[in-house]
């Protein structure tokens, strides 16, 4: 069943990353990161024949089907609309050069599009491609993803590189490096996160979490200082894209939990639930 709020926020993060590229990088051939970067190279190299929309979302229908498959319905399917409607908003958006400076175009193409994966992410979904491989990846070998994330980028800006001149691929990274700085003020720029939770409620929490999430849980006894009241903490380990799933299952069971998300630097052994 959809949630109408998350539906909404979907539909802006689509209308707003469609805007940064139809209004700014495609106009200035500065490509976007990920498979919307892809896609966008792949049009400019096939040129009339296919648009950017279409072939973004050819390329994320494998990534959706692997999607459903590991990591879980309802990111998946709301990571797909997500893609869908970016495709039908760059296909009916108009491409317009608001400007000729290809600084303002790369910077406020790559803040735009920021903003609108930025708020997706932020409510549970995602703009699709590498985003659902990197949940695949960080569940399958619970190892760093953005090594990943690192090399398709790399290989984008190279290949622009080569086809449309050096300055286009240096123009590129600040798109690049625009984007990453505003998604980590809206959202995290952690990979991972250790989730401390102290509630009354920890057997009914347990279960929730395994409901809906792949990950182990430890639980260590706790007693507040001021009212001596004895509790549960429960410690667990996610992924930024599994944050908002958190919040919603905590909110859900014990509204009056006591959570405290801190980065985790790394991770030794296995921290998904067999």
């Amino acid at each position: 069943m959809f949630q109408t709020k998350k539906l909404i926020v979907v539909i802006i993060g689509a209308i707003l990353n469609a805007i940064a590229m139809n209004f700014f990088l495609i106009p200035a051939n500065v490509y976007a990161s990920g498979f919307t970067g892809v896609a966008q190279l792949l049009s400019s190299i096939f040129g009339s024949y296919v648009s950017t929309g279409v072939l973004l979302f050819i390329l994320n229908i494998p990534v959706t089907i692997l999607g459903w498959k590991k990591v879980g319905k309802e990111f998946t399917l709301y990571s797909f609309i997500s893609v869908a409607l970016m495709s039908f908003f760059l296909e009916i958006i108009p491409i317009l050069r608001l400007s000729n400076d290809i600084l303002l175009n790369a910077v406020f193409g790559g803040v735009i599009a920021a903003v609108g994966v930025g708020i997706t992410l932020k409510w549970g979904a995602s703009t699709g491609g590498m985003d659902i491989i990197a949940m695949v990846l960080s569940r399958m070998k619970d190892k760093p993803v953005g090594t990943y994330f690192f090399t398709l980028n790399a290989i984008i800006i190279v290949t622009a590189g080569f086809l449309y001149g050096w300055e286009k691929a240096l123009y590129t990274l600040v798109t690049l490096y625009a984007s990453t700085r505003v998604i980590d003020a809206i959202h995290t720029r952690h990979e991972k996160l250790t989730a401390m939770i102290i509630t009354k409620k920890s057997d009914e929490l347990k279960k929730a979490i395994y409901s809906k999430m792949v990950r182990g849980i430890t639980t260590v006894p706790a007693k507040g200082a001021f009212t001596n009241e004895s509790k549960e903490m429960m410690m667990v380990v996610i992924t930024r894209y599994e944050l908002y799933d958190l919040e919603q299952i905590i909110k859900e069971v014990d509204p009056n939990a006591f959570t405290n998300v801190v980065h985790t630097a790394g991770v030794f052994g296995f921290f998904r639930r067999d």
